[in-house]
């Protein structure tokens, strides 16, 4: 067994060590396992461990087509998951006018979690014009509906909604084009950034650092296109195209950091 866990991060072995449990239930005792939000790393963790045992069926969702957070549906294999409830609801958050300009992603999620909810009860969060939608379990809607009058001294006013009203608003990037010596995490990341490679190094190196959704604290790790990087404190973005390399041998690359 432990040569299993030689795939997985130390920090990943309870998640994978729970995912196993869910897999097991389901296989050998028919049980219909419903997750919380999952992030695409314990996505491809649990559709890894699911594909070896044949006795059980997956259903990945979101709420909505292309979901970064999704919710699991594990089952035994005979069972249908697709007129299964996913128990996701659309809490819509109205800003006033005066306010909703000044709230990003990172004040609305604050704002649930500061009320005591765990961040895997959270699924994708839409911000628009008028205020933003939040992905939330449907058994905690109420709760929100009702405690949730605040977000960043802003007051709000909130409404649980079928999936249905979802108004999915699409992802932006500001993207950059630049040359790097090499593909390394911290030289890549210091260019997008827009910091020193000497300061980019420590919140890697103290593990505040994720390369697709798993952390990652060796700054010399070398990039590969499609590969999505966030650091805490300074955002996330994607590393969108490596192309070629200049005459004095220098690599171009085209990365977008999420709006």
């Amino acid at each position: 067994m432990s040569g299993f866990y030689d795939h997985f991060l130390p920090e990943e072995r309870p998640f994978v060590d729970r995912v196993l449990e869910w897999i097991e239930r389901s296989a050998e005792l028919h049980e219909l396992k419903r997750t919380d939000f999952l992030d695409p790393r314990q996505q491809s963790i649990l559709l890894s461990l699911a594909n070896r045992e044949p006795a059980v069926t997956v259903r990945l969702d979101g709420g909505y087509e292309g979901a970064e957070r999704r919710r699991a549906l594990i089952a035994p294999e005979y069972r249908y998951l697709d007129a299964e409830d996913i128990a996701i609801v659309v809490l819509d958050i109205e800003a006033p006018s005066g306010g909703r300009l000044e709230l990003d992603h990172g004040d609305y999620l604050g704002a649930v979690l500061g009320l005591g909810i765990k961040r895997d009860r959270i699924g994708d969060i839409h911000v628009g014009d008028e205020g933003a939608q939040l992905l939330v379990a449907s058994d905690i809607a109420d709760f929100l509906n009702v405690h949730l009058r605040q977000v960043h001294r802003v007051n709000v006013l909130t409404s649980a909604k079928p999936l249905e009203a979802l108004r999915p608003v699409a992802v932006e990037m500001d993207e950059m084009t630049f040359t790097v010596a090499s593909l390394r995490l911290d030289g890549v990341a210091s260019d997008v950034y827009r910091i020193s490679r000497t300061k980019i190094v420590d919140p890697i190196r103290a593990g505040r650092c994720r390369v697709n959704w798993r952390t990652e604290e060796d700054p010399s790790k070398p990039l590969r296109e499609g590969d999505v990087v966030s650091i805490k404190g300074l955002g996330r973005f994607k590393l969108l195209e490596v192309d070629g390399v200049t005459k004095k041998g220098r690599i171009r690359v085209r990365a977008g950091k999420y709006v």
